[in-house]
């Protein structure tokens, strides 16, 4: 069975290259994947009867216990045939139903094969979390297919309210998942359903669950987005609504009912959903004059009939049931084929405009008649034979456990339903086949108070002699499905045989029977009146089609639902508008009033308090912490933004400090290297800034702030305080130090864990910090950014190439902006900070380092000669694009984390290579110092491009700026001005020269 998902995988993945390559013929490919799932159930076939049910166990998460464990058994089998052998028609019947040059036909070929493999993995996972995962991905590809037609308002909003039903109905599902798994003990359907657990826990896990059935089922009251998913695609509409994502809720109940059917709960809701939906999606395809919406509210009356079959919980009825989920396959996914090809040669689907269609396409009527007369529940077809079973079920067995009257009303609910059945399928087929008289214009409907008008509707009558005929692989698959019903039918105890070993499972009622004549009896003369009453319908359908109109308004579901998600919107903009008020102080405010209030009263009902606090080992940790706090304090106090980057600096320096005080150096160097490159970018940020903050708070605000500071640092020093002793365990640092030398092969804790214990957290991190560098990038370049390094001209690099100056860009800066001093300093410091940077990145592994300080190191080295030379700088520090080095630290950190999978190992495995070698004597090489490597290259991308971003393009932005009125000039000003003196000099003939012939 994991097969057959890698296979639909691949096939997916291959969609579009293939549709690409071979055109419309690719989904005759592509028809191979389901083909291959209705093959391998198949070939189970005898297996499975005889009661063999294979089970495949892969390990997916030991440390949760999840595994992906499928099993197949009888109605596993069944939906896999099903879901299988229509999804491989469906697909043929694309490869003549889109046309040559239609716009994504690519990713609609991959997005219909995945979710082909989705039902695959729904109707065969025995683990209900793993069930979860695949009921959700047919809701996230149902959604993709439904709103295929993105450029059109219909499909969006049809596919979007499709999937806020199906969504709402999964977390409901999920919910009664864990309930129930949790109270069963196991998440494995087989071991629930063969010892199901009681309770009130149960009962409400069960609902749950069946939450998630009705909306995937479009019952009521969620019936509603199943006409509107209509906007979709003819095939996604044959396959979709027809054999696979709404038998997904069919599905679950078929599933569950043997093991909890007896519940009141249970019964009550697939009695009353069921029945309502029977009904109320007959009567409302009776008024529909487009074709695919007359099967689409068939098909919502159709599913509340099977529902009620699967779920009632008598084995007669359980067989009729499955019976019927076979039959509606065929003939459901029939009837929106041959409407597709309908509409492709009329280009209309109302069936008021429709005439002559059937002497003109007479195979396609031919499979529409067959189709509808097994919907209709004629015989010899499928539909009549699980129709008529469904009438014996009701007739002997009833509704178990309740008052007979309630199994009275129960057979009423499905005559009528089968007579509104019988009327609009009749009404399908003359309205899509039949030769007609010309139908008047419909009496305008009666508008309700505050409702527009509806828009005029054309009815002119198409012209016969213009419908063409179609392709033959648009026309054969419906009519194989039609045949297929007709076939299923004439052999009713083999379909007895091969799904009675689930209607077996049932807690009550007798065995049921599949036959083509159950005498005269009973559910005969309900045949006999819902045919008369049907045709009767049908007949008269102009008196009917008033009858309905006249009748009093009442609000549709899908008009409640928009009008609560309008009402939702609107809630969400108020509470939006009174939470999201753009008040930075308001946000920190609550979020730290919350941290006081949700923890500090944690810790004041329930702390470990210490017994004994010491404050500080030595006098030093006491100076450095009164300098760190005056400098917070100052800080809060500033006026002057430099003034307040820098106090906070000192704080950080400080952390730094008591860090190394209390014996972490290589905390307090990290420490050190960050602020160091925070406080520079600070202040590169700071240039475009008022000098001054904005007014001070009033004088209420300013005690309320300092009242919420006190508050929160004395809620963090209380943790820091408790969260040690309420320790109920061992800490796993206490094994670090051996770990990480014999695991990890080096002695610095911090560094190994960060590279090889926990690498995992490593690569997130990187990776945000790639993202955070991109964004910052993305904020502040005013044009696009390219790919080029910032160099300056190459006749001044030449000039200061032959002059022996080293920091080249200097000479681009004004006078004024150049310091000698940072210069020779630069100069000392560069060459030596890189090898500093090296030593830390080789021997991080053992000593205080690591390719993040390294990194940092780097990146420093970097600033000063970018502050000392200015921005055209950066190209001659480092001649390379940033996002070159942030692609390639993170390429070379993922691949050293896949390399071990290669050989047998796990991610981001580590291993230790040690020889002799001549010279250097004894080497060790722990490959995790390549990851580190990776965090090297990262580190330093990131400094890059934020000194690019923050730096050089302000530099820019501020140089090209106008001059400002106050006189002051950006360096390109000063340059250019300069250029301009010359030039106006010589063109006067009054540049001074000296003796020797050089120009001064």
């Amino acid at each position: 069975m994991p097969q057959l998902l890698i296979a639909h995988l691949a096939m997916a993945l291959a969609a579009p290259a293939l549709v690409n390559f071979l055109g419309r013929r690719a989904f005759l490919v592509l028809a191979l994947a389901p083909a291959s799932a209705a093959v391998y159930a198949l070939t189970w076939t005898s297996r499975v009867m005889r009661g063999e049910h294979p089970v495949s166990v892969t390990p997916w998460i030991d440390a949760l216990g999840l595994n992906l464990v499928f099993r197949m058994d009888t109605l596993s089998w069944f939906l896999l045939l099903i879901s299988g052998g229509v999804g491989a028609v469906v697909l043929v019947y694309c490869s003549s139903y889109f046309s040559a040059n239609a716009r994504g036909t690519g990713r609609f070929a991959a997005v219909l094969t995945a979710f082909a493999g989705a039902m695959v993995g729904l109707v065969t996972a025995d683990d209900m979390l793993l069930l979860f995962v695949f009921w959700e991905l047919t809701t996230v590809f149902s959604y993709l297919l439904i709103g295929h037609y993105a450029d059109r308002k219909s499909s969006r909003r049809a596919a979007m309210q499709a999937i806020v039903v199906t969504t709402f109905g999964g977390l409901s599902m999920l919910g009664g998942i864990v309930v129930l798994g949790e109270t069963a003990g196991t998440y494995l359907l087989s071991e629930v359903l063969a010892a199901p657990p009681t309770g009130s826990l149960v009962t409400v896990a069960v609902v749950l669950m069946l939450v998630g059935a009705v909306t995937k089922s479009a019952l009521l009251p969620f019936h509603f987005w199943l006409p509107g998913a209509m906007a979709a695609p003819t095939p996604v509409s044959a396959y979709l609504h027809a054999a696979a994502m709404v038998k997904a809720g069919v599905y679950l109940v078929a599933r569950l009912a043997p093991g909890f059917a007896d519940l009141d709960a249970w019964r009550v809701t697939v009695i009353v959903l069921g029945a309502g939906t029977l009904l109320l999606g007959g009567y409302r395809a009776l008024r529909q004059n487009d074709l695919k919406l007359v099967l689409a509210f068939g098909t919502v009356s159709q599913l509340g009939f099977i529902i009620l079959l699967v779920g009632l919980g008598t084995r007669s009825a359980a067989l009729a049931g499955l019976a019927m989920i076979g039959a509606h396959a065929m003939f459901k996914a029939a009837l929106f084929l041959v409407t597709g090809v309908v509409d492709a040669a009329t280009g209309t689907r109302d069936l008021r405009r429709l005439t002559g269609v059937g002497r003109r396409l007479p195979l396609a009527a031919t499979a529409g008649g067959l189709a509808i007369a097994s919907m209709i529940g004629l015989p010899p077809l499928a539909g009549y034979v699980a129709k008529e079973g469904a009438l014996e079920s009701l007739v002997h067995d009833g509704v178990p456990g309740a008052e007979p009257w309630v199994s009275v009303v129960l057979l009423a609910a499905v005559v009528v339903g089968s007579m509104l059945t019988f009327a609009y399928g009749l009404r399908f087929w003359w309205g899509a086949f039949a030769s007609k008289a010309p139908c008047p214009a419909p009496a305008p409907r009666p508008v309700a108070p505050g409702e527009a008008p509806p828009a005029e509707v054309d009815v002119t009558q198409i012209d016969p002699a213009q419908i063409h005929a179609q392709p033959r692989l648009l026309v054969w698959p419906p009519l194989l499905l039609a045949v297929l019903g007709l076939a299923a039918a004439l052999v009713p105890h083999l379909g007895e045989d091969l799904l009675a070993p689930h209607a077996a499972l049932y807690p009550a009622g007798e065995a049921g029977h599949l036959t083509l004549w159950g005498g005269v009896g009973p559910a005969f003369w309900s045949t006999v009146a819902i045919v008369a009453a049907g045709t009767l319908l049908f007949v008269a359908r102009r008196r009917v089609e008033a009858l309905q109109s006249r009748m009093p308004h009442i609000p549709e579901a899908e008009r409640v639902y928009r009008r609560f998600m309008r009402r939702l919107d609107e809630v969400a903009a108020d509470v939006t508008s009174v939470t999201q008020r753009g008040s930075l102080p308001l946000y920190l405010g609550i979020i730290l009033g919350t941290l006081v209030i949700a923890v500090g009263g944690v810790l004041v009902a329930d702390g470990a308090w210490p017994e004994q606090v010491v404050l500080a080992s030595n006098p030093g940790q006491v100076l450095v912490a009164g300098v760190t706090a005056v400098a917070a304090v100052l800080a809060a106090r500033a006026r002057r933004r430099l003034k307040a980057v820098l106090l906070v600096g000192v704080t950080g320096y400080g952390t730094a400090v008591l860090f190394m005080l209390h014996g972490a150096p290589d905390l307090a160097l990290t420490q050190v290297l960050v602020e160091t490159i925070t406080l520079v970018v600070f202040v590169l940020a700071l240039r475009r800034l008022p000098a001054y903050f904005s007014d001070r708070p009033l004088a209420s605000s300013r005690f309320v702030r300092l009242g919420i500071a006190i508050a929160v640092g004395v809620t963090v020093a209380a943790m820091a305080l408790t969260v040690p002793g309420a320790r109920i365990h061992e800490p796993v640092s206490v094994d670090f130090p051996e770990e990480v030398y014999v695991y990890g092969g080096g002695k610095n804790i911090v560094n190994v864990v960060l590279v090889d214990t926990r690498a995992w957290d490593t690569m997130g991190e990187i990776s945000v910090l790639l993202v955070a560098a991109t964004g910052v990038a993305s904020l502040v370049f005013l044009r696009r950014r390219s790919g080029e390094i910032l160099r300056a001209p190459q006749a001044l690099l030449d000039r200061a190439a032959r002059a022996g100056v080293w920091l080249r860009g200097g000479r681009t800066l004004a006078p004024q902006r150049r310091s000698v001093v940072f210069e020779v300093a630069t100069r000392l410091l560069f060459h030596s900070m890189i090898v500093f940077a090296a030593f830390l990145l080789f021997s991080g592994h053992n000593a205080p380092g690591g390719g993040f300080a390294a990194g940092l190191v780097t990146g420093i080295a970097i600033i000063i000669r970018y502050l000392a030379a200015g921005r055209y700088e950066l190209g001659e520090a480092a001649p390379i694009h940033p996002g070159l080095l942030l692609g390639t630290g993170l390429f070379l950190s993922v691949g050293v984390g896949l390399v071990p999978v290669l050989f047998g190992g796990e991610p981001l495995q580590s291993f230790i290579v040690q020889t002799d070698l001549p010279l250097l004597g004894h080497v060790k090489l722990v490959t995790s110092v390549f990851f580190d490597l990776g965090v090297f290259l990262v580190v330093i991308g990131l400094v890059l491009d934020i000194l690019r971003s923050l730096g050089a393009e302000i530099d820019r932005q501020t140089d090209t700026a106008p001059r400002e009125q106050d006189g002051t000039y950006g360096a390109a000003a000063v340059l250019d001005d300069a250029r301009a003196v010359r030039e106006a000099l010589d063109a006067a003939g009054l540049r001074p020269h000296r003796t020797d012939g050089g120009s001064r």
